[in-house]
């Protein structure tokens, strides 16, 4: 087996091979053996492609993915610990969120914006991992000026003949080794905070909900306002840290990698794409073929405006995903079936799935209440027994009712520790073995009515 990866800063890429990206995937998500290949075939061509000649550089383009299969079996997983994996930036989209271009909704660019935004994140926090160091030095020279403040004349001289420089050495010598120490940590200084004001609301609409170039806007018009606080030297030094590493980041230097980043780099998944098939041409379904009209350019390539510049999508990584139960992927325009050209079926979950979702993943859900129950001192184990049983209730109510994949395991597995979840800070170092027993008692009932399993599980 290959050793892991070297770990790398944010935004910048791990060089992965096919077998080690999918050594990777299978630590977190279970089966789904060629949609894993198809993913870091592509991840590693885009490699491949970074170290090819320049002229063939940009003659290479993204073999785009897309994922047909039910929900809840890994699809969205999958892009995520991928982008994850990678450093990319990496942004999740819903394609019933977009409207045709003149109708009201959100246009498809916004999801390049966003992209980028992804990408100022992980490219100004390595950036700032490279002036944490300077940083520091600036903050501990602040903190010392405030708490020896430098005397007016450098050669006065005080009354017993002393240079009053040669002093103030002294003594900021020995407060730079009180500092060091952590004795000072709650003394009291006076700081100068820069405030920005946010409005809650503008027009019928929250910031949150904007576009990212209109929030970029409002935030440049925005008064700024300054006061005085008196903080402790552990809250200041928090405080002028994040000062002094904004002070030393260059943002155009960022905005430049950012854009490098996201347009060869960047990993947009696109999850319900067959909800934008026209069943007819009436009504609602003229916008969703628009909807397939404005995404070709984007996943084609074209340029779009952000307010950090231009961003050419021609080397984007695109995934889309969609069940696909009323539409077909030949259905979807077939210019845009055209650039998808890797497509992978995922399969429904099996009995044996669950019980592998349950053990084998690093996160998986018995882990996680395990250490969520150590918090209260509460040692929980699951029997083999307990397992198998989880798997098949979680099998059958996705057969009998909706099917909605690995989900069903969040809602079984909490109608089964809801009492123990609440008691748990009452039974302070018990343990608890949940066994097959256990998990019947608590899912019998429920299960046995189909209508009260469908609302409850």
């Amino acid at each position: 087996m290959s050793q892991p990866a070297t770990e790398a800063l944010p935004g910048e890429a791990r060089n992965l091979t096919p077998r080690e990206i999918v050594a990777e995937l299978d630590r977190y998500i279970v089966g789904q053996a060629a949609a894993k290949r198809a993913v870091a075939i592509a991840i590693r061509n885009r490699w491949r492609r970074q170290n090819v000649r320049e002229d063939m550089r940009q003659e290479v383009a993204p073999k785009n993915i897309l994922m047909v299969g039910p929900t809840g079996v890994g699809k969205t997983e999958i892009a995520r610990r991928l982008a994850r994996l990678t450093n990319a930036p990496f942004i999740k989209v819903e394609a019933t969120k977009y409207t045709e271009v003149g109708y009201y909704g959100r246009d498809v660019e916004s999801m390049v914006r966003e992209l980028v935004e992804n990408a100022i994140g992980l490219i100004r926090e390595r950036e700032r991992k490279n002036v944490e160091g300077e940083a520091r030095q600036r903050v501990e020279e602040r903190l010392l000026d405030m708490l020896v403040p430098r005397p007016t004349l450098d050669y006065e001289r005080d009354e017993d003949g002393k240079d009053s420089a040669q002093q103030y050495e002294r003594t900021r010598g020995k407060m730079r080794a009180m500092l060091a120490a952590g004795e000072l940590e709650h003394r009291k200084v006076e700081l100068t905070v820069e405030q920005k004001a946010t409005p809650i609301m503008v027009g019928s609409l929250g910031l949150e909900q904007m576009d990212m170039d209109l929030q970029g806007m409002f935030e440049k018009i925005l008064p700024r306002t300054t006061s005085r606080r008196e903080l402790t030297v552990a809250q200041a030094r928090d405080v002028m840290f994040d000062q002094e590493c904004e002070a030393l980041l260059d943002p155009e230097k960022i905005n430049a990698a950012a854009i490098e980043l996201a347009e060869n780099m960047g990993i947009i998944f696109i999850d319900e794409l067959d909800k934008v098939v026209a069943s007819d041409t009436r009504g609602a379904d003229v916008s969703r073929q628009g909807v397939q009209r404005d995404l070709l350019p984007i996943v084609e390539g074209t340029t779009v405006q952000t307010r950090y510049g231009y961003v050419r999508t021609d080397h984007i990584l695109f995934v889309a995903a969609g069940a696909f139960h009323r539409a077909k992927p030949s259905d979807l325009m077939p210019e845009l079936q055209g650039r998808f050209p890797i497509r992978v079926e995922l399969n429904d979950l099996t009995k044996e799935d669950f019980v592998r979702i349950l053990t084998e993943p690093q996160n998986s859900l018995t882990r996680q209440y395990a250490a969520l129950m150590d918090t209260e001192t509460v040692q929980l184990s699951f029997t083999d027994d307990a397992i198998d049983s989880l798997a098949a209730y979680a099998h059958k109510v996705n057969q009998t009712t909706q099917n909605i994949g690995a989900r069903r395991l969040y809602t079984i597995m909490e109608r089964v520790l809801e009492e123990l979840s609440f008691e748990a800070a009452d039974k302070r170092s018990a343990q608890v073995v949940i066994d097959a027993d256990y998990v019947q008692q608590r899912l019998e009932d429920v299960t046995a009515d189909e209508e009260l399993s469908k609302f409850i599980l």
